[in-house]
Formats: C-alpha cells, sequence, structure tokens
C-alpha cells in the first residue's frame, strides 16, 4: 500500500472529522478501480464492522464492498455474512450506507453477483415487519439498478420488475418503479 493511502486509513481515526471525511472520500475515490492492497487492510474491515462506533462500521462496510472486485482469492463469499450483517445494524443510517453499497459485491464475478442478488431479492421480499421497509425496499431497487446498469445483466432488469409488481401499495409501486425508467 502507497503511503497517501496508508494516510488516508489512519486518518480515519483522526479527531478531526473533516479529516475523516476526506480520508473516506478519498479512499472510496481509490477503490472504484482494482488496487493490490486489499489485503492490506481487509482483515481489519472485518474486525470494524463490529466496532462500538457506528461510522467505523458503516465505512468499514462500504470499504469491503467497493474492494471486493479487488479480491482474486474470492474471501468476500465467506465474509459476505458479516458485511450483510451490518445492513441490520441497530443505527438505521449505518445499515442503510451498508446496504446501499452491498451491490458493488456483485461486480466480482458471477458467484458474488448470484449471491447479492438472491440476498437483496430475500430480503425485498421479506422486510415488511422491518422499520423503515419503504426505504429499505427502495434502496435495493436503486442497488439492482446500478447493478445493472454497471454490467447490463437483463436477469437483473426481469427479477427486479417482478420484485416491482409485488408491492401492493399504488404509491410505493410508482416510486420504486420510477428507479427502473428508461431501461
Amino acid at each position: 500500500m502507497d503511503s497517501t493511502t496508508r494516510f488516508y486509513f489512519e486518518n480515519l481515526h483522526a479527531k478531526d472529522k473533516d479529516l475523516q471525511y476526506e480520508a473516506f472520500n478519498q479512499i472510496m475515490v481509490a477503490t472504484q478501480v482494482e488496487v493490490d492492497w486489499a489485503y492490506d487492510v481487509w482483515d481489519q474491515l472485518l474486525e470494524d464492522l463490529r466496532d462500538s462506533n457506528n461510522h467505523t462500521r458503516s465505512r468499514a462496510a462500504q470499504f469491503l464492498c467497493t474492494l471486493a472486485k479487488s479480491d482474486p482469492e474470492k474471501r468476500m463469499m465467506k465474509d459476505f455474512p458479516s458485511v450483510w450483517e451490518v445492513t441490520f445494524d441497530k443505527k438505521f443510517v449505518t445499515a442503510r450506507h451498508t446496504l446501499q453499497s452491498i451491490w458493488k459485491i456483485g461486480l466480482a464475478g458471477e458467484e458474488q453477483k448470484k449471491m447479492v442478488i438472491n440476498q437483496l431479492v430475500d430480503r425485498y421480499i421479506n422486510c415488511l415487519p422491518e422499520k423503515n421497509y419503504t426505504l429499505i425496499r427502495f434502496d435495493i431497487l436503486q442497488g439492482l439498478r446500478n447493478l445493472y446498469d454497471a454490467i447490463k445483466d437483463e436477469a437483473i432488469k426481469e427479477i427486479t420488475l417482478d420484485l416491482i409488481t409485488k408491492e401492493e401499495d399504488p404509491k410505493y409501486k410508482k416510486k420504486y418503479a420510477a428507479v427502473w425508467k428508461n431501461v
């Protein structure tokens, strides 16, 4: 890992919130492409998923999601349940940030894509008892749209449009369908 990236990871723990925010953004930019240092931070990020600080949990989950494409050993296949667990975090904002990033794991390969889609579909169908389930459903559909836009897999489109038809509330059916306009 280069010294600049290491510096940003160190600044995630700075007292200055602006430094933390800048570090987060720089790491997210760096991980938009494959990187060769994913395993330098992987185990620490897994530990951070259980940290008492919700910001640490959120950042760790988002970083692992975006680092999945830099995971030739396919560690994410066994570590996914730990990341997925954060989508149920007691702090809704942490859960939501993770849910909004989870689709990125699907960019790592066919196995990862299937795993992510299956989990998202299951959550969409079974999230009705959860608080804020309409936001959860929206984030799932948006994540599936993001994945579709990135890889143009028509099966994702079909699965998602089928999920939207299952929504019984016309207001939310319309809102969810809007995510998939122009496809």
